[in-house]
């Protein structure tokens, strides 16, 4: 029986984005018994709702779980490279350059 969604679950298409941008599963992998998106799903929750890792509902996967992967991926540097590549696939959407050639600074007197 699969879980109801919740607001936060990521839709198909996005998974397709993200998915590949993910470690691969290999023998230093700690979390391969869980699936993936699930874990990401179990991220977003706690992200969107602000609610404590050990609050997570228990149809995600477990608290510790999830926590551990996010926390191993900020070390690693997976978010930012996530990041990375939305910022570039939206610029192109938006017709410019995946990376910004120039960049503006502004500052005001205080």
């Amino acid at each position: 029986m699969e879980r109801a969604a919740y607001p936060s679950d990521l839709t198909d298409a996005q998974w397709e984005i993200i998915e590949p941008l993910l470690p691969p599963i290999g023998e230093s992998t700690f979390c391969e018994t869980v699936p993936r998106r699930e874990i990401v799903n179990g991220i977003r929750y706690v992200m969107r709702s602000g609610c404590q890792w050990r609050m997570m509902p228990h149809d995600l996967p477990h608290w510790n779980t999830v926590y551990t992967c996010h926390r191993q991926w900020c070390k690693d540097g997976v978010w930012k490279r996530i990041n990375d590549a939305l910022v570039a696939l939206e610029r192109e959407r938006k017709g410019r350059k995946a990376k910004p050639s120039a960049a503006v600074g502004d500052s005001q007197s205080v």
